[in-house]
Parts: C-alpha cells; structure tokens; sequence
C-alpha cells in the first residue's frame, strides 16, 4: 500500500460522517484502486434482513470516488453520475467495495467498482463518472 497516498485518501475520508455513520472502512489504496469494506449491522438493513440497496450504492459510489481522487492531483471529487447493477441480495456480513479508474481524463474520470461478500461473490458493479473540482 502506498502510505502517503493512504494518508491523504483516510483525510479525506475521515471529514465524512456519513460514512462513519454506516461503519465504512478503508482497505487498501493503490494509485487508481481503493476498496472500503462495511460490516452488516442492524441500522443498515431493509425489511428482509439484507443490506439496504442505498447502504451497497454508497460503499460503492466512495470506492468510485476515491480511486478517482487518487489520480486527480490532489482535489475534490464529485460524482457526475453511476449506474448501478445490484446482483445479488446482500446478506453477508461484511461487504467490500473495489473501484478503479478505468480512464482518467482532463474534466472527467471514468471509474468503476465491484463490490463483493466475504466469500468473493459479486453482490454489485458500478461504473461512475467523477469530476475533480
């Protein structure tokens, strides 16, 4: 892992309640590439006992959004828009969002993010455009 590019994502990362609220985690930064995991609580679910959709849109949108913030010099990211594939119910308890930059360019990054269960079975991919401000 790239320390001082951690370092900078985790700053960032840590201004965000929201993702303090629902338990988000950083796992890993590579230049291009974070993935963020959530353990599944209570607070987090929907009437059947699986992670809300919103809660594995969010993971994945902040997985998009700094990969994205790892290949842009250092400013702000917003997200432009996403698409979102939901595959599978999201019963683990943990989930992992994986984004990566698939094109990075002068106004706008093209991004996209797997997110998987603990056993690896992908639960939903993303793809997203962001835009440093």
């Amino acid at each position: 892992m790239n320390e001082a590019l951690y370092k900078k994502v985790s700053q960032s990362f840590e201004k965000q309640g929201f993702l303090r609220l629902i338990g988000a985690k950083i796992e890993d930064v590579e230049e291009g590439r974070v993935s963020i995991s959530l353990k599944k609580s209570d607070a987090l679910t929907q009437q059947n006992g699986v992670l809300h959709a919103g809660v594995v849109t969010a993971l994945a949108d902040t997985a998009c959004g700094y990969s994205a913030f790892t290949a842009a010099g250092g400013a702000d990211i917003l997200s432009v828009e996403f698409k979102i594939n939901l595959l599978r119910p999201a019963a683990a308890d943990k989930i992992t969002a994986f984004g990566r930059v698939i094109k990075s360019g002068r106004k706008l990054i093209v991004t996209e993010a797997d997110v998987t269960d603990e056993s690896g079975k992908l639960i939903a991919k993303m793809t997203a455009t962001m835009i440093p401000v």
